[in-house]
């Protein structure tokens, strides 16, 4: 694997991991559409490779279906576990140190940012198609 992809994966959990211990959601809120833009993966590839993973809090019969399909990416979830973990300590250290209702925007900001990209996105890829 390239130094980059190292990195960027690298960085896709630590900031997964980091989102969830600050605002409580689902890391795979920023996985899969990170995965998707910056690494490239399909959606179903992305979806696969978060679950992965996730895979003790959400469970073997998910990634299993995912797995059978051949839409697993097993060391890019491997790689994301490590900085996902330590992005999670860290995101619930600076929650707690902060007023709710920042945490509050926070969560809304992030969740307004995700949905908007994502139906441009979406709605452009419909109109070529």
């Amino acid at each position: 694997m390239d130094p980059t992809t190292l990195l960027t994966l690298l960085l896709i959990g630590a900031a997964a991991g980091t989102l969830s211990g600050f605002i409580g959601i689902g890391g795979g809120l920023l996985i899969v559409p990170a995965l998707m833009y910056f690494m490239g993966m399909s959606q179903m590839a992305a979806q696969g490779t978060s679950l992965a993973l996730m895979l003790p809090p959400i469970g073997a019969l998910a990634v299993m279906n995912y797995w059978k399909a051949g839409e697993v990416d097993v060391r890019a979830s491997a790689i994301m576990v490590l900085a996902f973990v330590a992005g999670g300590y860290f995101g619930s250290r600076i929650a707690l140190a902060l007023d709710p209702l920042k945490v509050r925007l926070a969560f809304g900001l992030v969740m307004l940012f995700v949905a908007v990209r994502m139906i441009i996105q979406t709605t452009r890829a419909l109109w070529i198609s």
